[in-house]
Formats: structure tokens, C-alpha cells, sequence
């Protein structure tokens, strides 16, 4: 909006007409019944009406509207009346009454939406301070931005420079450790080789000895052709056929046994699919006792199990599930060698300590437990309520992460929206109760 000095264009206008029109108040009520008292009124009707038409056609004072609007019923009831008295004062003499009348509901009108003009300035007043006061905030937030960008910049370049020196620092420290690394890899991959080469023994035992079988009868089968023999050599052909497929049996074992062992050192796909939770748990109870018979060649207990028949298949994810039993039961076998070293060693006469861990499973309901017992030392009452915590463990330094129960946990309660519960007595031993939904 244009501005002169220290009012708008039209508040000068404004002021200007006002005082125009109270002059020729003035004026008319000092010559009063006289004739320039006549021309005088015209002259204020005149101003009236271009004041009028500026405000509902001309920008610059359109907001004078609400002024107008109150005083528009007031001009025109005394416009009325001056034109009647102009032409007939007889009818305006007959009239006056009404006149009167529509004058004193006028000032009614006037006064009324004065005072509403007023409240509706103050209040567009504080609106107006409202948004100054919003502007000085955003200019001031915009300051306070402007400035914080800068001491980002700063941190960020200084973050920038700590990480750099921190990722140097980090590749030191990959050089001088990979030797280290690179044994504990070969570590983890003996105890696996142990596992699997033991498990793989037994059918490529079969497999060797049937294959010597067959070599044997063929020469046998070879020389009753020779001899005419035809019936000994069918006969000796229909052995051969049934130790063939007594290879194929075994070969396909040993092949089941290579590719259950892979898909633990694999990582998994978070896909549940149909296992047999019976030959899940046998088989990581046996990789678990092989492994650690690797490592320690004096390692041993005595593994029992009980498997329920009648579980079958379970929708669950295999990899997962078995680091959860071969987690559960190398802990078990742990705590029993730690119980036995523990013992003093026994005379003729004392009772002996055996080494125990028990695997079985069973359904109740619309649930398979699997139980892993042992008859170890048993967990402290004091840390009952850490043992699921990330990195506790009561294991020496170096023998021990103690990560292993705090992955199980989210394994069997969040994969598998399960529960791992355990009861313990010192000195007697731990169970653990895995309990899967079919």
C-alpha cells in the first residue's frame, strides 16, 4: 500500500472528507433557515456521494467501507427528506414524524455497527500483531537456522575428519588381527570337519565295503559265465543288484548328511518350511558331542534321547532352529565337563559322577516341546534373570561370547513366536524347554 508521510493514502482522504463534511455541519447549522444553509447542505450531499462512490470503486479507499456501510442509512434518510422538503416542504412537514423515526433508528444502526467496526479493527489489530509477531519469529528461527547450518557444517567437517582417522585406524587394526581371524576360522571349520567326517563315516564304510563285495562277485559271476553256469550267474547278478542299491542308500546318506551340515554354516533365508524336528534335534546332538570332541579328546557323556513319533513334520526354520538345539545342548555338555573336572576323583567304593544330556521331544496339544536336560552344576539363582542378557556369560574369556542364549531367545519368541523357559537346581542340573505352535 502506497504511503505519504505517516498515514496511508486513504486515511488522508479520509480525514480530509471528514472534515469537509463537519464543516458543512458547521456551516448549515450557523445558517440556519437562511438560504446559504441550503446550498451549504447540498454541497455535504454532494461530498457524501463521492465519498460513497470512492469507497465501493476505488482501491485506496475501500477501507472505509465499514464507515460507510454505518453511516449510509443515516445519509440517505436526510437525502431523502432534503430532496422532499426541495420540492413540496409540505409533503417533508407531513412526513417529519417518519422522518424522525427512521433518522433515530439510523443513529441506532450507525452507533451499533460503529461499535462492531471498532471490535473488528481490534481484533484485525492483533491479528496484525500476530502475524508481525510470527514474522520476527521466523526471521529469528531463520537466524538461528542460518547459525545452526554453520555449526553443522563445522561438525560435520570435524565428524568428516574422526571418521576418516577412525577408518585408518580400523584398517591397522583388520592388518595386525588377521592372522588371529584367519585361525579362528580354521578353528570353526575343524570343529564342523570333525562333525561331518564322522557323521559320514559310517555309510562310506557300507559304501567302500559293498563296492569290494561287488568286485569280488563280478569275478565270481565272470567265471560262472565261463562255465556255463547261467543260473549261479543270475544268482550272483541279483546280489550284486541288492548291494548296488545298499550303495545308493548309503551314498544318498552321507549326501543328506554333507548338505545338513552346509545349510548350518549357511545363512538363513527366514523361510519356515516342514522339518522333522525329531531328526533336527538327533542330528545337532550329534554334531555337538563330535565337536567338542575335536577340541578335547578326554571329552565325554552319555547322550539319551526320547523323541515323540507322532510330532512329524513343523513349519519352522531349520538353520535357525538347530544353531538354537546346537547352542542349547554344547552348553550342556559344557556344564557337565565343567561339574566332572570340578569332582574330586573317586575311590573304588564312591559313586561316580556320569555325565548326562538329554534330548526329547513331545506334543501337547497344539504345542512340541523340545527338553534339553543335563545333570551339570546347575545355574546360580543370583543370575537367573541375566542368563537371556546380550554378552552375559559365566564362561572364561575367549571360551565364550555370550550371545548364544540371548539369540536363542529372539529365535524361538520372535521367528517363531514361541517360548524358552528354564528350571534349575545347584548342583543338579538345568533343563531347558524349547515350546514351538504347530
Amino acid at each position: 500500500m502506497e504511503k505519504t508521510g505517516l498515514l496511508p493514502k486513504w486515511n488522508r482522504h479520509i480525514a480530509f472528507a471528514t472534515g469537509v463534511f463537519i464543516s458543512m455541519i458547521v456551516l448549515s447549522v450557523v445558517f440556519k433557515n437562511k438560504q446559504p444553509a441550503l446550498v451549504f447542505t447540498w454541497i455535504n450531499h454532494a461530498l457524501m456521494l463521492a465519498l460513497i462512490y470512492l469507497a465501493f470503486t476505488q482501491k485506496d479507499f475501500r477501507a472505509a467501507k465499514p464507515t460507510v456501510y454505518a453511516f449510509l442509512p443515516l445519509i440517505s434518510i436526510s437525502f431523502i427528506e432534503d430532496v422532499f422538503k426541495l420540492i413540496n416542504p409540505s409533503i417533508e412537514r407531513n412526513w417529519s414524524n417518519y422522518f424522525d423515526l427512521a433518522e433515530l433508528f439510523a443513529l441506532i444502526w450507525m452507533g451499533a455497527m460503529l461499535y462492531v467496526n471498532h471490535r473488528q479493527r481490534k481484533q484485525l489489530e492483533k491479528e496484525r500483531l500476530k502475524v508481525e509477531e510470527k514474522e520476527k519469529e521466523f526471521r529469528i528461527t531463520e537466524k538461528i537456522k542460518a547459525e545452526l547450518e554453520i555449526q553443522v557444517k563445522e561438525r560435520t567437517a570435524e565428524l568428516t575428519k574422526q571418521k576418516e582417522e577412525l577408518q585408518h585406524a580400523l584398517h591397522e587394526l583388520k592388518s595386525t588381527q588377521s592372522q588371529l581371524i584367519q585361525s579362528e576360522k580354521m578353528a570353526s571349520l575343524g570343529e564342523l570337519t570333525a562333525g561331518i567326517a564322522h557323521e559320514i563315516q559310517n555309510p562310506l564304510n557300507f559304501v567302500n565295503n559293498f563296492s569290494e563285495i561287488n568286485t569280488e562277485l563280478i569275478d565270481e559271476m565272470q567265471e560262472e559265465i565261463d562255465k556255463g553256469n547261467m543260473d549261479e550267474a543270475k544268482s550272483i547278478a541279483n546280489a550284486i543288484k541288492e548291494n548296488e542299491q545298499k550303495i545308493i542308500f548309503h551314498g544318498k546318506r552321507a549326501d543328506s548328511i554333507v548338505k545338513g551340515m552346509l545349510s548350518h554354516s549357511r545363512s538363513s533365508n527366514g523361510q519356515k518350511e516342514p522339518t522333522d524336528i525329531n531328526a533336527l534335534a538327533d542330528e545337532y546332538l550329534r554334531l555337538a558331542f563330535h565337536g567338542l570332541r575335536a577340541k578335547d579328546k578326554t571329552f565325554n557323556a552319555t547322550m539319551k534321547t526320547d523323541f515323540d513319533e507322532k510330532i512329524g513334520k513343523i513349519n519352522i526354520i531349520p538353520q535357525d532352529m538347530g544353531r538354537v538345539i546346537l547352542n542349547l545342548i554344547t552348553n550342556a555338555f559344557y556344564a557337565v565337563t565343567e561339574k566332572k573336572n570340578s569332582l574330586p576323583v573317586t575311590t573304588d567304593h564312591a559313586p561316580k559322577y556320569e555325565p548326562t544330556v538329554s534330548v526329547s521331544t513331545k506334543k501337547i496339544n497344539n504345542k512340541v516341546e523340545i527338553t534339553i536336560k543335563d545333570n551339570g552344576n546347575g545355574i546360580p539363582q543370583r543370575i537367573m534373570d541375566k542368563i537371556f542378557q546380550p554378552f552375559f556369560t559365566t564362561k572364561p574369556t575367549g571360551q565364550g561370547t555370550g550371545l548364544g542364549l540371548s539369540m536363542s531367545y529372539d529365535i524361538i519368541t520372535k521367528a517363531h513366536g514361541g517360548e524358552l523357559k528354564v528350571t534349575t537346581k545347584e548342583n543338579e542340573g538345568a533343563t531347558f524347554i524349547i515350546s514351538l505352535p504347530v
